[in-house]
């Protein structure tokens, strides 16, 4: 250690290197809180990128583009669903478009934990079962205190998802941030109600194609599903 002329300790020094030292630490610190903050933001479902607005997303490469979006707490995207969902999950399961779902949660915290528990749910290769579940059991009253984490994991074991991955991700709110992201997405593109489809870009006619499935099904066809 080095010392002063009178042959004690540096005191300057020392104080210099404890220093130096804890400023490493903080530094240290700061930087493991920002990855781990960094890597909770980016926690992102299965088949979810940016580049699809955050959407859960089926047949990647298949042309047209429909997307979706939709609130689990929305009665008319109850409706719509009950009306139309069968020809789109047939068009999903025969590759004939490429579908993106983007659950919102503008309504209130309940949206958000079912769009976070579809999301654990898409995890298991389940999103298409589980979807139609939240909206057969759909609360007539928003924010009534139906859609809790119990109730979501046992809507799950119904659908045949359970285990400890799914239970997990549904309780501990895995997804949270991710449908933050959706919501900013959404708002980006001027989309402010639900359900709101787009066809390659193109928004659907609310008022004429959306509870028809005659004509639903017809804009879908010209915007190119065969």
């Amino acid at each position: 250690m080095a010392t002063s002329n009178s042959g004690k300790p540096d005191k300057g020094l020392r104080a210099t290197v404890i220093g130096m030292v804890a400023f490493v630490v903080i530094v240290g610190i700061g930087f493991t809180l920002m990855t781990n903050h960094s890597k909770s933001v980016l926690k992102l479902p299965a088949s979810v990128s940016k580049a699809d607005g955050y959407g859960i997303v089926f047949n990647p490469t298949a042309k047209p583009v429909i997307d979706i979006w939709e609130d689990f707490q929305c009665p008319v995207c109850q409706r719509f669903e009950a009306i139309n969902s069968t020809y789109i999950n047939q068009v999903v399961a025969a590759g004939k478009a490429k579908v993106v779902f983007h659950p919102m949660s503008f309504i209130g915290q309940e949206s958000v934990l079912a769009a976070n528990a579809a999301a654990c749910a898409n995890d298991q290769g389940k999103f298409l079962a589980y979807h139609t579940l939240l909206y057969q059991n759909q609360s007539p009253t928003e924010n009534a205190g139906k859609v809790t984490a119990d109730f979501l994991t046992q809507l799950g074991a119904a659908g045949g998802i359970s285990g400890s991955k799914f239970t997990g991700c549904v309780n501990n709110m895995s997804y949270q941030n991710w449908t933050k992201n959706i919501e900013v997405d959404a708002a980006s593109k001027n989309v402010n109600s639900t359900p709101t489809v787009f066809v390659n870009g193109k928004e659907l006619d609310r008022k004429t194609q959306y509870m028809d499935p005659v004509a639903f099904q017809a804009v879908l066809a010209a915007g190119g599903v065969k």
